[in-house]
């Protein structure tokens, strides 16, 4: 039985994706972006709220959905499938947008004054550290697929090893309650662990194996239900308290902010898994939809957020409301369209990932 939850805060995470990636042109702690404006601490603060928990979550629903795509696949099928929709997007979206995404930071960053086909030659050959606001070579979010195609190899590896030792096949472990709390200690020993780009490998696969080995039993799922209104509190208010810390105090608390976010990231995880059960698992023609355009989104939403950002940089200088909300509405309207133009055409459909 399919869980329409998965997908449904799946394409919520997609759809979000735009109002984040817009308000990392705003951030205050100096990080460079394709468009950077005068830093402004409540549109940060989106930032620091959403980002503890905000791709550990995609994670763990892969991980529960290995699970069950394990239960009508063969490990070599798993991993064909992996190929289609994971690698040969992050691939595609690598060589054909990333490029684009690189010369509008040079322009804009560095004053690149060359034609946009003669900086491929820049891009291709520029090596830096791989953001691509410089114009150099960059993956873009496309990390994502890159990191997940890579993890889930891993992980089907691990688990074929474990099977094998163990003479069968692993099911879901039945944990209780406040040891699955306990769970998200162990998460600040993997924020520096085999990280490349500030995002950490052994991070995103250690809340992966917690999504296959331990949310992908209903039972599990269930007591994430019972609890949500324990968990839910607990994750906002230590994300306020990370927003706080981080934007707002002016100060360097160390490890105690680390701690803040580790709890933000994993109580705003099991509460969002309990939310996601008891209000999104259901099936209907608008979820169907952007359930099915959700990866053609993810492809293209970055391109228009930077476009229209460039756009009216000057337009609204000054204006911080229009600058940030201006371009968040055109570029829902623009990756929505090209969207749907994309999806109709299988071979882009293909080379995106989609269904």
């Amino acid at each position: 039985m399919r869980k329409h939850f998965i997908d449904n805060l799946r394409w919520i995470v997609i759809l979000l994706l735009i109002p984040y990636h817009a308000a990392q042109s705003f951030n205050t702690w100096g990080e460079l972006n394709y468009v950077t404006f005068s830093p402004n601490q409540a549109i940060s603060s989106l930032i620091v709220f959403l980002s503890p928990y905000y791709m550990p979550l995609m994670f763990v629903l892969a991980g529960m959905s290995t699970r069950y795509a394990l239960q009508k696949r063969s490990c070599g099928q798993f991993v064909v499938e992996r190929l289609k929709r994971l690698f040969v997007p992050f691939l595609f979206g690598t060589l054909a947008f990333c490029p684009i995404l690189a010369y509008l930071g040079d322009k804009n960053n560095y004053n690149y004054h060359g034609s946009f086909w003669g900086h491929y030659k820049v891009f291709f050959t520029k090596w830096t550290d791989f953001a691509g606001f410089d114009g150099g070579f960059n993956v873009g979010q496309y990390w994502f697929l890159y990191f997940l195609f890579v993890i889930s190899l891993i992980a089907v590896g691990m688990i074929t090893l474990v099977n094998s030792l163990t003479k069968q096949r692993q099911m879901p472990v039945d944990v209780p309650f406040p040891v699955i709390c306990l769970f998200g200690i162990m998460l600040p020993i993997f924020y520096d662990l085999l990280a490349v780009g500030g995002k950490s490998f052994a991070e995103y696969l250690y809340v992966f194996l917690i999504g296959y080995y331990v949310f992908s039993d209903d039972g599990m799922i269930e007591k994430m239900v019972k609890y949500r209104y324990l968990t839910l509190p607990v994750g906002l208010v230590a994300c306020a308290i990370n927003v706080y810390m981080f934007i707002w105090s002016g100060k360097d608390f160390g490890i105690a902010n680390i701690m803040v976010k580790a709890t933000a990231e994993w109580f705003m995880i099991l509460a969002l898994l309990g939310i996601g059960k008891s209000k999104l698992d259901f099936a209907g023609k608008i979820s169907g939809y952007l359930s099915s355009r959700s990866f053609i989104f993810f492809s293209l939403h970055f391109l228009w957020i930077v476009w229209f950002q460039m756009l009216f940089a000057r337009v609204f200088e000054g204006n911080v409301i229009m600058l940030y909300f201006v371009p968040i509405v055109l570029a829902y309207a623009a990756t929505f369209t090209c969207s749907e133009l994309a999806y109709g055409i299988p071979a882009l459909r293909f080379l995106m990932g989609a269904k």
